[in-house]
C-alpha cells in the first residue's frame, strides 16, 4: 500500500497485515509482500518460517504512520529496484522500539538501540538488518514536504537520535504515541497534527545541518512544541492560561503570543480545542454513560458546564449529550 499523499483524498481506515490470519506455508511468502507494500519493493531476506508478524498502517495526513512487530530480517533496495519503483518519493523516519538494527545509507553504517530514530530516503539504496525479534514505530512522508534539497536529505539519513539529546528526548515518545493513535483523529485534526509533525522534523533536519538557533524558526518550533507538551499534561488545570505558560517556560507573554503566530492560532483558542478535543474522547467511551457531563467538563479545566455545553455545540454542531448518546448508539 502505498502512502496517501493528498490532504483532499478521503481518510481511509487502518491496512492490518497479520501472519497467524496466514496457513503456515504462505506465511514466508506473505510476510515478505505484506513488508514491500508497506516500505518498498526491497530483496529481503526472512527467516525459513515467520513465527509472528504483523503489520498496521494508518494515514495521517499526508503521510503514513506504521508498526511493525517482526522476525529478524535483511532487506535492501537497490538502483534496480528503485528504478522500477512508484513509491521512490518517500522518506521514513523510523523509531526502534525493541530489538536492535543496522542501517546503511549514503556511506554510513550505524548500529541503532531502542529508544534511537533515524531516517532513510526510498530514492537511494539502502541496507538494513533486523538479527532479532523487533519492533519499529515508522512515520512514510513525501519527501517534498521537508523542504529539502538531495544534498541536505543526504547528510540526515542513517544518523540515530537518541533520547539523550533534547531533540531526540521530545521526538522519541512523540513519534511512539502518535503512530499508536493515528487512526484515532478527525480528518481535521490529523491534518493539522501532519503540519506539526512536519515543521518537527524539519527542525531535526536543521539541528542535524547546523543551522537551528533559538531565534531561528525551527528553535521557535522546538520551542512551540515543549509548550503544547505542557498545556496537553495541564488541561486539567483551570488556571492554565497564557500568563501561567509563560511563566513556566520563563518567557514573556508577548513572546508566547508571536510563537503561536506560527500556528495561526491564539494561545487561549488552543488550550479550548485541546480541551475540547479530551472531552469529545471521553464522551465516546462506553464508561462514560454514567459520567455527568459537568464531571467531563470539569476534569478538562472548564470551570462551567453551560459555558463548555456552548462553545461545544459551536464546535461540533451538538450538545455534549447528543454527542455522547450518538456515540453509544
Amino acid at each position: 500500500m502505498s502512502p496517501n499523499s493528498s490532504l483532499s483524498e478521503p481518510r481511509l481506515s487502518d491496512t492490518l497485515y497479520a501472519t497467524d490470519a496466514v496457513p503456515a506455508h504462505r506465511r514466508r511468502a506473505y510476510w515478505r509482500e505484506s513488508l514491500c507494500r508497506t516500505f518498498g519493493a526491497v530483496d529481503m531476506t526472512v527467516p525459513d518460517e515467520v513465527d509472528r508478524g504483523t503489520i498496521r498502517t494508518s494515514p495521517l495526513g499526508p503521510m503514513q504512520v506504521v508498526t511493525v512487530d517482526g522476525d529478524p530480517l535483511r532487506a535492501l533496495r537497490t538502483r534496480r529496484l528503485i528504478a522500477g519503483s512508484d513509491n521512490d518519493a518517500y522518506v521514513v523516519v523510523k523509531l526502534l522500539n525493541r530489538g536492535v538494527a543496522r542501517v546503511e545509507q549514503d556511506d554510513r553504517d550505524a548500529y541503532v538501540r531502542p529508544g534511537q530514530l533515524f531516517v532513510y530516503d526510498m530514492a537511494r539504496p539502502i541496507r538494513m538488518t533486523l538479527p532479532e525479534r523487533f519492533q519499529t514505530k515508522s512515520l512514510v512522508l513525501p519527501r517534498d514536504v521537508l523542504g529539502l534539497s538531495e544534498s541536505e536529505l543526504r547528510q540526515i539519513t542513517a544518523s540515530p537520535l537518541g533520547s539523550e539529546t533534547p531533540l531526540g528526548g521530545l521526538l522519541s515518545p512523540f513519534l511512539f504515541r502518535l503512530v499508536d493513535t493515528g487512526a484515532t483523529y478527525p480528518r481535521r485534526t490529523a491534518d493539522l497534527i501532519a503540519h506539526n509533525v512536519v515543521d518537527l522534523l524539519q527542525t531535526l533536519a536543521d539541528e542535524r545541518l547546523g543551522r537551528a538557533g533559538a531565534e531561528t524558526p525551527s528553535g521557535a518550533r522546538v520551542s512551540l512544541l515543549r509548550i503544547r507538551a505542557h498545556i496537553d499534561a495541564n488541561l486539567a488545570d483551570p488556571d492554565l492560561t497564557p500568563e501561567a505558560i509563560a511563566r513556566a517556560h520563563h518567557i514573556s507573554v508577548r513572546y508566547l503570543h508571536k510563537l503561536f503566530q506560527f500556528e495561526d492560532i491564539t494561545v487561549s483558542r488552543w488550550i479550548l480545542q485541546r480541551r475540547l478535543e479530551r472531552c469529545r474522547r471521553e464522551l465516546t467511551r462506553r464508561n462514560a454513560a454514567g459520567t455527568t457531563i459537568a464531571a467531563v467538563a470539569h476534569r478538562w479545566g472548564f470551570a462551567s458546564a453551560s459555558h463548555f455545553s456552548r462553545v461545544f455545540r459551536a464546535t461540533y454542531g451538538v450538545s455534549p449529550v447528543e454527542y455522547r448518546n450518538s456515540a453509544h448508539a
